[in-house]
């Protein structure tokens, strides 16, 4: 299994735990199913699905993590219809108003009424962590997601010392020069025919652009009149293919055919020996890939 988006953290402390510690914490918050009057429920599942027992998989000194989150389906309008007729029935039955106190009342009641009833969603997150190396890599595609993944980590530790990486030179200005001089291009950066682009003056305007050459006049156009690029598509290193984002986060990310004809030569012997090739595939090539994309934007920035 390949991560599809990735957004990384920096380490900003030494990670002293052994697959056997963290697997030891990680288990007093391991994932169970709501209970009838529940909403929701957050907490960890194996992450290779062929050994169900294991919350922390590791090879060659990196660690797979694996949250797993169930939430009870209640649409709004729902509820709010058979609050409006609770109401409506109040209002007729007993000649009085119904004020805001005793409706929020109603909608609670309604609420845990029909959350037995409810259907159930469920998410998985995985996440990727390089002690060696430094970084803690999520594959989601917000913030959000990663960071609720990241509270429970922090939950189950008791702490996790990490920090969102801050560059020197603005990622949007940097891969905007890129497109308006081509030989500024680093060697190991092949940009493709997608991007967006914004306007730093007129808030909320918005271009998006695929399936055309980059390096058009038309294009370029945009880019001369003070748009800037705030998503790219690119290949690395001719290896991963990706939409890199002004946040240094990265959506859409497979391997190129060269790596997957790589990946394919080495052949598994069976599922989870290829969960594991794919795992160390991923950490080497990521644990590559970030310190380069960082460099390109100048550095990484020293904090305070």
């Amino acid at each position: 299994m390949w991560f599809k988006n990735l957004i990384f953290y920096r380490l900003t402390e030494q990670f002293p735990y052994t697959q056997e510690q963290l697997q030891e914490k990680l288990q007093e918050h391991a994932f169970s199913p709501c209970k009838s009057q529940e909403l929701s429920r957050y907490g960890w599942s194996a992450p290779c699905k062929y050994i169900a027992d294991e919350l922390v998989h590791e090879v060659h000194g990196f660690f797979m993590l694996s949250a797993h989150k169930e939430e009870k389906i209640l649409p709004s309008s729902v509820i709010k219809d058979i609050v409006n007729e609770k109401v409506a029935e109040i209002e007729q039955q007993q000649s009085r108003k119904v004020y805001k106190k005793e409706r929020d009342q109603l909608k609670d009641e309604v609420t845990l009424d029909l959350l037995p009833r409810a259907f159930s969603k469920y998410q998985k997150t995985f996440a990727l962590i390089a002690p060696q190396q430094g970084w803690v890599v999520v594959d989601a595609s917000s913030h959000k997601r990663a960071e609720e993944l990241l509270s429970h980590l922090r939950g189950s530790l008791g702490s996790l010392p990490l920090t969102l990486p801050d560059v020197n030179q603005s990622p949007s200005a940097i891969m905007s020069h890129w497109l308006e001089k081509h030989e500024s291009i680093p060697a190991s950066i092949e940009v493709q025919d997608e991007c967006e682009l914004r306007d730093n003056v007129l808030e909320g305007g918005v271009i998006r652009i695929k399936g055309q050459q980059l390096e058009d006049e038309e294009f370029i156009a945009h880019l001369e009149a003070g748009k800037r690029v705030t998503k790219l598509s690119l290949i690395w290193d001719e290896q991963l293919k990706f939409v890199l984002s002004d946040d240094l986060s990265i959506k859409r990310l497979k391997p190129t055919e060269q790596m997957q004809e790589k990946i394919a030569d080495e052949g598994a012997e069976d599922e989870i020996t290829q969960f594991d090739v794919d795992m160390v595939q991923m950490g080497l090539e990521f644990t590559k890939l970030i310190p380069a994309l960082i460099e390109c934007f100048g550095g990484e920035a020293q904090r305070p």
